[in-house]
């Protein structure tokens, strides 16, 4: 089998997660997917459950955070260009997504940020191996 990731996350309206991450470019897979939780499929490889706070709670050994005031943690998608990442953004942003600061540009990669609405912070970005600086 292949190795995958599956992020898991607890969300208010699962109905406004799931256009908020579509927008972003993930699919549904219905599969896994109920009243309660929506797997959300970035690649072959990388999946996000977003759950209900009520069935999060039954895989849960610890209250659930609330991450619109407190950063749990960064999840980061890499995609193919810079366009890749103004568009993904962009398209979170109609939906109601937030963009916490300025895009960084590091020389090799640039990256924007974008938190959904329950403050889940995603990092977008391209980076470009052929602009990474040598070591000495």
């Amino acid at each position: 089998m292949t190795k995958q990731i599956f992020i898991n996350l607890a969300v208010i309206d699962l109905q406004r997660s799931m256009d908020f991450y579509t927008a972003l470019g993930f699919t549904n897979n219905p599969q896994f997917s109920d009243d309660t939780a929506k797997c959300m499929v970035w690649s072959e490889a990388i999946f996000v459950m977003i759950m209900t706070h009520d069935k999060f709670t039954h895989f849960a050994t610890k209250p659930i955070s609330d991450t619109r005031n407190a950063l749990a943690g960064l999840f980061s998608l890499s995609v193919e260009s810079l366009e890749d990442v103004n568009r993904i953004v962009e398209a979170g942003l109609k939906t109601g997504g937030i963009e916490p600061n300025e895009m960084r540009d590091y020389g090799f990669m640039q990256q924007r940020t974008i938190e959904d609405f329950d403050g889940h912070t995603w990092e977008i970005f391209f980076m470009d191996m052929s602009k990474l600086p040598q070591q000495a």
